[in-house]
């Protein structure tokens, strides 16, 4: 196995039905990485919750960057390419540096320098031990860490964070992470450790979540009572409880990241900025440089153009509504056109109700996972949405084989003025990306 690719396979072959088959919890990693003598050397911040994780990591590494600082941060999933996984200093690490890693894990998996025991691993649990031996010899300042599914048993956390910090949570992945927020909420809070901070982020997190701060020592810093935000039409301001030091930012610019969610990610952005301000000072200019240059793929991404295009990876209900608020911002467009593709097992209903009455036409995708939904059963659930939902201003304009293909149908049917929305998942969006940002010309323009 001499290439990224080689390797990826060989990871989906050890375990190809993901965690079905195969014990949860963090014993099997902490033992590979224990073999690997896996450590960081710099101050971790974990990131754990339903939505914003991504846009919180970046916002951190846009900052701290920015303040002079070396980064490493790992987020997932990806959008095009695996490498995106794994970003040194704001760039995706080349496919041949992760090579090494991924060759350590294995021989570390088939017990070399120990018992002999060989540890199974799932996908991506054998990615993530990759990915932070990488980071571990990267010569980093700060370590940004996003929990992939969960957070108490995820892989990202056997890395004792410095400072965690908990997004907004919703409803989502409750076959695996329990039925209701309380659930979630505990499950997120495994990344908490005791004595040290946590920045919980959801302005109404659930009780779970401060019961397990409480439980552990941890050291909670929350907004609406440690920290807060507020903000007109033109800036914004953000400050911080006397008791933890009373810190303060006015007449900031909105983060370069669109969408009205975005001030309580930056908020607690700036509140794990001042928990670790100790190890790793950042001056203001540093803050506002940062939160001005962030930028993230397939977050409420408007592509101007004729037709505008909205790349947004939302692929839940909660993220939904913050997409159909942001979309209902937009000022006026004649016609709005959908390229969807989803995940069979998402609360699907929710979603389309929230969004449907802003889109006029849909184009369908089906998506290359087993777990995806077909575009014809998209096509079933949105036409048994009420009718005046889906009456001639929410048609089904076409089933499609891929999100290319139904961006190119969508671009085929829209007017110079009209925008084009690309949502449901991580591979719709990934779909349309795979040779770059598109630039729209309608038809109008194109001859």
């Amino acid at each position: 196995m001499n290439t990224l690719q080689d390797w990826l396979a060989h990871c989906e072959r050890l375990h190809p039905q993901g965690i079905s088959g195969i014990e949860m919890g963090l014993d099997r990693v902490q033992r590979v990485a224990s073999r690997l003598g896996l450590a960081m050397d710099c101050p971790v911040i974990t990131v754990a919750g339903t939505n914003g994780k991504g846009s919180t990591c970046a916002m951190l590494e846009a900052i701290y960057g920015e303040a002079g600082y070396r980064t490493g941060v790992y987020t997932s999933p990806h959008l095009v390419r695996f490498e995106e996984r794994c970003r040194v200093q704001g760039e995706p690490v080349a496919a041949d540096a992760l090579v090494p890693a991924f060759a350590e894990v294995e021989a570390a998996r088939l017990g070399q320098g120990d018992d002999g025991q060989v540890v199974e691993l799932t996908y991506f649990e054998f990615t993530t031990l990759a990915i932070l031996r990488t980071l571990s010899r990267s010569g980093l300042d700060v370590v940004i860490l996003e929990v992939g599914l969960g957070g108490r048993l995820d892989a990202v956390n056997i890395v004792d964070a410095d400072c965690a910090v908990i997004t907004c949570i919703a409803l989502d992945h409750m076959a695996i992470l329990g039925p209701d927020r309380e659930a979630i909420g505990y499950e997120k809070a495994g990344i908490m450790r005791t004595g040290r901070p946590v920045v919980v982020s959801d302005p109404v997190p659930p009780q779970s979540v401060l019961d397990r701060a409480l439980e552990v020592g941890a050291d909670l810093w929350r907004l609406g009572k440690d920290f807060h935000f507020a903000g007109d039409q033109q800036q914004w301001g953000w400050a911080m409880h006397p008791s933890h030091g009373g810190r303060r930012y006015a007449g900031l610019a909105y983060p370069a990241l669109r969408g009205a969610n975005q001030l309580v990610n930056a908020s607690g952005v700036l509140a794990a900025i001042e928990a670790l301000r100790p190890r790793l000072p950042v001056t203001a200019q540093a803050v506002r440089n940062g939160l001005a240059m962030v930028e993230l793929p397939g977050r409420f991404q408007i592509v101007p153009g004729q037709p505008t295009l909205v790349l947004d990876v939302a692929h839940n209900p909660h993220s939904v509504a913050a997409l159909a608020e942001n979309l209902d911002a937009m000022g006026f467009h004649p016609v709005t056109h959908a390229v969807f593709g989803a995940m069979a097992d998402k609360d699907l209903g929710a979603m389309l109700a929230r969004i449907a009455p802003l889109i006029d036409q849909w184009h369908l995708t089906d998506l290359p996972l087993p777990r995806a939904s077909s575009a014809q059963a998209l096509a079933a659930q949105i036409e048994a949405l009420p009718k005046p939902l889906s009456g001639p201003g929410g048609r089904v304009a076409g089933l499609h084989a891929s999100p290319m293909g139904a961006l190119r149908a969508a671009v085929a049917a829209a007017d110079p003025a009209d925008r084009i929305v690309v949502f449901g998942s991580f591979y719709t969006v990934g779909g349309v990306l795979q040779d770059g940002v598109p630039r729209l010309s309608a038809k109008h323009l194109a001859s």
